[in-house]
């Protein structure tokens, strides 16, 4: 059986916190998640699992058994005249993967260039960019009971997927890792161009699934910083999503709004625009701030705690909610929750 470490998770999570796992595997294959899953029965500990630390704010020492998912593979399965099914493996970097794709005139993840993190995360957060969401294209995934140890199949309508969301994030959370994600993608790709300003950033009159990658990365290297220079998570808040109601008495205040139109009537907000005018971007308090270019995005400057990134993020939530009576959720997951 592998050894479980005691490791700083300082270099494994992009927004630089400085914490201890006490019981961390490296698994690289599944003979090794067997491994930590028995290690944590043994111990009686519960099971963390950590992709690329893209998206998790540590807010104190791990005590469970963590699993830092290395395991790597991609793979056609199937293929007909119009579509293409790859398998992944979960430990894989998510935006290598949609190069390889791109690559390979696979479309369907071009619009996802550049997210940070692994394909097994994917599912999980439901990732999506400029109008593409990954829920889109998957097929099924396979995944491990951490209870039980049994595999299983899900299927794309079993995943109960929603805008950052999944059956992963709620009835199922804490139960499963995610071993690979099965894509179905297309031959003959046809381009979502309408979202934002990808289709102003292409010079192009016929744009291959590469001229949307390249204008795609273009657009997120002006807007967000390099977690290696400026240590963040990304997009620290999802975008709320409100009444049609609530958005038009909002709209006599607030004129300047930017809108979406989402499922069931309703209306998308961007979280930026509304923690903009709170005044918090390009604002800086005890080492942490809003990027001044993207205000969606909460950078650790100073390499401060965990909780003082944590404190920061509540005050923007409570400020946006006094202001506009909405309620914006982080996006970031918070570990250990308890702490």
């Amino acid at each position: 059986m592998k050894q479980a470490q005691k490791i700083s998770l300082k270099e494994y999570n992009t927004l630089n916190i400085d914490v201890n796992a006490l019981y961390s595997f490296f698994c690289e294959m599944e003979k090794d998640i067997e491994e930590a899953i028995l290690f944590a029965e043994k111990n009686k500990k519960d099971v963390s699992v950590l992709g690329g630390g893209s998206n998790v704010l540590f807010v104190g020492d791990i005590n469970d058994v963590l699993i830092l998912m290395r395991n790597k593979g991609i793979a056609v399965v199937k293929e007909d005249k119009k579509n293409v099914f790859i398998k992944v493996a979960a430990g894989e970097s998510w935006d290598e993967f949609v190069d390889w794709c791109v690559s390979n005139n696979y479309g369907g993840i071009e619009n996802l260039s550049l997210i940070p993190g692994t394909v097994g995360a994917s599912p999980v957060q439901n990732i999506g960019a400029y109008g593409v969401e990954v829920k889109d294209v998957i097929e099924e995934l396979e995944a491990v009971n951490i209870k039980t140890g049994k595999k299983k199949v899900f299927k794309n309508i079993e995943c109960n997927f929603a805008y950052r969301n999944s059956i992963f994030k709620n009835e199922l959370k804490n139960q499963y890792i995610i071993l690979n994600v099965t894509f179905k993608l297309s031959k003959f790709p046809k381009l979502k161009l309408a979202y934002g300003n990808l289709q102003n950033e292409i010079n192009n009159e016929n744009p291959s699934i590469k001229d949307v990658r390249d204008a795609v990365i273009r657009i997120r290297e002006r807007k967000l910083p390099k977690p290696e220079d400026l240590p963040n998570a990304g997009s620290f808040f999802k975008n709320p999503i409100i009444s049609r109601k609530q958005f038009e008495t909002l709209l006599k205040k607030f004129p300047e709004l930017v809108s979406y139109p989402a499922v069931n009537n309703k209306i998308k907000l961007a979280a930026g625009q509304l923690i903009d005018l709170c005044g918090f971007k390009g604002k800086i308090e005890k080492g942490v701030g809003v990027h001044e270019k993207q205000a969606l995005v909460i950078v650790n400057y100073d390499n401060v705690d965990g909780k003082t990134i944590l404190e920061f993020s509540e005050k923007i939530q409570k400020d946006v909610f006094m202001k506009f009576g909405i309620e914006i959720e982080r996006e970031v997951r918070v570990c250990p929750v308890n702490s």
